[in-house]
């Protein structure tokens, strides 16, 4: 079994464990055809397109 030569101080296993905690704020991206806000890579949820072509039909 493997064992570490020298102790890890805690200031630096701290600094690695900073990066993870971090919250992020979600990416949004534009839909070209209404402009309302949406995940990239998915289907609008106003009007029901998806790379200029409609997938769902969304009631209005």
């Amino acid at each position: 079994m493997a064992v570490p030569k020298r102790k890890i101080s805690k200031a630096r296993r701290d600094k690695k464990r900073a990066n993870s905690y971090k919250l992020e704020m979600p990416t949004a991206s534009v839909c070209p055809k209404c402009g309302e806000v949406k995940a990239p890579h998915r289907v609008c949820k106003a009007c029901g397109t998806y790379k200029d072509v409609t997938v769902v039909d969304v009631a209005e």
